[in-house]
């Protein structure tokens, strides 16, 4: 049975953008409440840390790879401006149309505007986080073209209503059960139902969804991808990826726009081959990806016989502009650094307010967007320091040194102004520059405990809410030390 609404509106997601989100802090006070997902994240996340851990172990070369790796995206970097313009003309001499975008505005306008001059009102998408980034769903929607997510786990969160959660798997915070409920909600209303008996199983999961999603391949005329890679040397684009849905999306239809940050581009075919070792270990612990599909520009009679590249600037000269902060650009969306931190297995991707979550999203969302609003101001000092992030990386960036540095960004900016951090650091100064003012404190801090006569202190009223609503504070002893020793030594200060 095929039903399908009459404007063909895709899922909306839930109200709001990124940016108008919460802070790390509040987000993942409220995801730490959800047990169900945690659950899910962490079996999912265990599994795939065991796969990646088996799989590199077999490399003998692996830090070699890595150093490679990031000395070819640190060379491309150096000089990408050369690379680019090589970029530009290779795909035009191989028939592909460029477009440049400054930011996700002026990106979705060239989308959407192309879309529109072919006189469609729907397009598949293979899975792509540059167009995540834009949120060229909702440009396309608002135009009233509804834009079909046809990687599985994107296709879970688009029915669900939901945002995605990961990098690499965006519906990881969903099991088998709750996948099967939005199957049978949700299907019908925007195509092939889910067949009747659906079960949780993973492969009749995907045989659904297969079904659901075969009537777009076949009807659409536009596509819409990304690439995990653009050669500049020949304007190859390439797009790695597990189920073959990408694939239809890259050959059936008339009109194929590619949305490509410019930070993917590697200047030789030969530099691919050292990160198609790194990128499926690292991120679906695979050694090699089921499908990695290649394509330069047009192939008369065979796959899309127009073709657009829009290269995406959306806040990246500025990454790149910082010689501390730059090394995100290195990131292959791998994902690694999410499955390893035990910030993000413990809040999900949604805490931190962008497409892009985990120590990456802590770093890059900041550098992107700029550190104006709260959340962008909270993400750097969402994480322990414990430096798992740079152990995976297979080009390893150095997230702690990167959420230290953009901790300093942060802290200038408050020192512009009147705000408690600053004010509580003069105090400390004062107490702490001077003997008798430091013992002072002790024993205001002693009487408090005495009069409380409680174990921790628990949430305090402002001005102290930001801090004390998040920990366990201990009670100052009703002695300090140095009381101690006087009286029970009988020596002085």
């Amino acid at each position: 049975m095929t039903t399908t609404e009459p404007m063909r509106r895709t899922p909306a997601p839930p109200s709001g953008t990124f940016l108008g989100m919460p802070t790390f802090p509040t987000n993942a006070k409220a995801q730490l409440n959800n047990t169900q997902m945690r659950k899910n994240l962490r079996n999912a996340t265990t599994t795939i840390r065991a796969k990646r851990a088996k799989v590199v172990g077999e490399v003998e070369n692996w830090e070699e790879l890595r150093l490679a790796g990031a000395a070819i995206k640190d060379r491309t970097m150096r000089h990408l401006d050369s690379y680019l313009v090589l970029l530009e003309e290779s795909l035009t001499k191989a028939g592909a149309t460029v477009h440049w975008a400054r930011d996700a505005a002026e990106a979705n306008q060239i989308v959407v505007g192309l879309v529109k001059a072919k006189g469609v009102d729907e397009v598949v998408k293979v899975k792509s986080m540059a167009t995540q980034e834009i949120e060229l769903n909702e440009a396309l929607e608002e135009a009233g073209v509804a834009a079909w997510e046809t990687d599985l786990a994107e296709l879970i969160v688009q029915l669900g209503h939901d945002r995605p959660s990961h990098i690499l798997v965006p519906a990881i915070h969903r099991n088998r059960a709750e996948v099967r409920e939005i199957f049978l909600r949700e299907m019908h209303l925007y195509g092939t139902a889910a067949p009747e008996g659906l079960t949780d199983e993973p492969a009749v999961l995907a045989g659904a969804a297969r079904t659901h999603l075969r009537e777009k391949f076949l009807r659409a005329k536009v596509a819409v991808s990304g690439a995990n890679f653009a050669i500049a040397e020949t304007g190859t684009l390439v797009v790695v990826e597990s189920e073959g849905n990408g694939r239809m999306c890259l050959t059936l239809p008339e009109t194929l726009i590619s949305v490509v940050g410019i930070e993917k581009v590697l200047p030789t075919i030969a530099d691919l081959e050292v990160f198609m070792q790194l990128l499926p270990r690292s991120s679906t612990g695979e050694r090699m990806n089921p499908y990695t599909s290649m394509w330069t520009g047009v192939t008369p009679g065979d796959g899309p016989q127009e073709v657009h590249v829009v290269l995406i600037d959306n806040g990246r000269t500025r990454v790149l502009a910082d010689p501390d902060g730059r090394y995100a650009l290195r990131c292959i969306r791998c994902s690694a650094c999410l499955n390893i931190c035990p910030v993000y297995e413990r809040v999900g991707g949604h805490a931190y307010g962008s497409v892009y979550p985990g120590p990456i999203g802590a770093v890059l969302n900041p550098q992107l967007r700029g550190i104006e609003s709260d959340i962008d101001k909270s993400l750097p000092f969402a994480s322990t320091l414990c430096g798992a992030c740079f152990d995976v990386c297979p080009v390893r960036i150095p997230i702690p040194d990167m959420l230290v540095h953009l901790r300093h960004k942060v802290a200038d900016k408050k020192r512009q102004g009147l705000h408690l951090e600053p004010t509580i650091m003069t105090g400390a100064q004062w107490a702490f520059g001077d003997h008798k003012h430091f013992e002072f404190m002790e024993s205001m801090a002693a009487v408090a405990a005495k009069v409380m006569k409680k174990d921790y202190l628990g949430p305090m009223p402002w001005p102290a809410s930001p801090w004390t609503r998040a920990r366990d504070l201990p009670m100052p002893p009703t002695e300090s030390f140095r009381s101690w020793w006087k009286r029970t030594r009988g020596e002085g200060k």
